[in-house]
């Protein structure tokens, strides 16, 4: 009767690891404090990420954002196709830059913003997403 034991130094995985979840925290950081809207959708376009930014230009928390649909409850229906169809080729991998479009905020005003889509992937460069960087371009038009 005996024991056999076989270890192994895990010191650099753990620092790697510490390492990566402080870069993940530093990105997040930049995009919550980032003085332009940033909003991410998933590949069934539903709100993944709404910074304070775009919650300050559209009135809507990110409470009331994440989950939901982004084209069908927060564009207006004259640009839903058109929204639609820039995220949907940035899903595919085609991103787009300079896409004007008109977004009502809560209260019903209305906002230009002009947008770039870049699509987004996971560790295996699997798209999971698209992220948006928005300006807001209402007092220029």
């Amino acid at each position: 009767v005996g024991v056999v034991g076989v270890g192994q130094d895990i010191t650099a995985i753990n620092d790697s690891q510490a390492e990566l979840s402080r870069l993940a925290n530093d990105l997040q950081l930049v995009i919550e404090a980032a003085n332009a809207p940033i909003f991410g959708i998933d590949t069934n376009g539903t709100v993944n990420e709404w910074n304070r930014k775009a919650a300050a230009i559209t009135g809507f928390s990110r409470e009331e954002v994440m989950g939901k649909d982004l084209v069908r409850r927060f564009i207006t229906p004259e640009y839903q196709d058109s929204v639609g169809e820039v995220l949907h080729k940035a899903l595919q991998g085609e991103e787009t830059a300079n896409f004007e479009f008109p977004l009502f905020t809560k209260s019903n005003e209305r906002v230009d913003i002009l947008l770039n889509a870049a699509t987004r992937r996971g560790t295996d460069e699997v798209v999971v997403g698209v992220v948006g960087v928005g300006q807001d371009i209402t007092a220029i038009n």
